[in-house]
């Protein structure tokens, strides 16, 4: 088994942890502030895996270049961006629902890699992209009525259209912190991927603090308040973050993208037997089709 396909389920797992502390947040501070958390409080722990990593292991800490630090700064950017809105998401449909709107990350993923990076995927994993794609397409029409045109014409709906907006967001973040990884030359895969997190998360942390100190400084009191869920939130989503950029200097980001569909199966269990949600057949299907799209994958990809 290739290296980056357990990262990128750790980092899946990781994530789905973090979303569903996210959601925990988002009922008791705004949009903002739940969406700082991640960055804010992983900062800290972005910095210690750096430190861990040189003084510890003796890789030496990359230099950072013109080339790293705007592709940084892209992906900093839209990651904030995809993130606010997925969280917005949230408060229109279910947990599950929700997350899946922004699932199509990985088709767009592709289209973008090609387009910065001249990257190319192959046949097998476009066919596993789609059925993917398709899956999470059934799931955004399980409470809609159940026909084919249902089915492509709900994505004209303001929940699919700021799901796919933030799938188009991220897939941007994706390729942009692979290209920024790759940039720095070495030392070797996991300082890299340390090294790009620490410089993207400290770069996002000071862009939100500083606007919420000129929009809402109400809300970092809001934070301070549930500093406890938000140090937890703040840890698995760095550690996530870590495993992505990893994963993603191994392998292209459309593909490691693709894998990380898997984190659906995680999410529909946290919104069974954490949220106490409710999930119909057609979601079931979808997500059977989203775990179908991935053996393809890791088999023909």
């Amino acid at each position: 088994m290739e290296l980056w396909i357990p990262i990128t389920i750790a980092a899946a797992f990781l994530q789905n942890l973090r979303s569903a502390a996210q959601k925990h947040l988002k009922s008791v501070m705004g949009t903002t502030g739940a969406t700082f958390v991640r960055f804010g409080f992983g900062f800290p722990f972005a910095l210690l895996l750096v430190a861990a990593l040189h003084f510890g292991a003796g890789y030496r800490v990359p230099a950072a270049n013109p080339a790293f630090l705007g592709w940084a700064a892209l992906g900093g950017l839209t990651q904030i961006g995809a993130t606010f809105l997925l969280i917005h998401l949230f408060s229109f449909r279910n947990f599950a629902v929700g997350t899946a709107y922004s699932r199509t990350e990985p088709a767009q993923a592709a289209v973008f890699g090609l387009l910065f990076l001249g990257e190319k995927v192959t046949l097998g994993t476009i066919i596993a992209i789609a059925i993917s794609v398709f899956g999470v397409m059934l799931i955004s029409v399980a409470h809609e009525p159940k026909n084919w045109r249902s089915l492509f014409t709900s994505l004209k709906s303001r929940n699919a259209l700021i799901g796919i907006a933030s799938g188009t967001l991220f897939g941007i973040a994706a390729v942009a912190y692979r290209a920024a990884s790759l940039s720095l030359g070495g030392p070797n895969y996991v300082m890299q991927a340390a090294t790009t997190l620490a410089w993207v998360i400290c770069f996002q942390t000071i862009i939100m603090f500083v606007w919420m100190l000129m929009k809402d400084r109400a809300e970092i009191g809001r934070i301070a308040q549930a500093w406890k869920l938000s140090l937890f939130t703040g840890l698995v989503g760095a550690s996530a973050s870590f495993g992505w950029f990893a994963a993603m200097t191994l392998q292209q980001a459309a593909v490691v993208k693709a894998l990380a569909q898997i984190e659906m199966l995680f999410t529909f269990a946290s919104s069974v037997f954490f949220f106490r949600e409710k999930i119909s057949p057609i979601e079931a299907v979808g997500c059977l089709l989203v775990a179908l799209g991935i053996v393809v994958l890791v088999l023909v990809g």
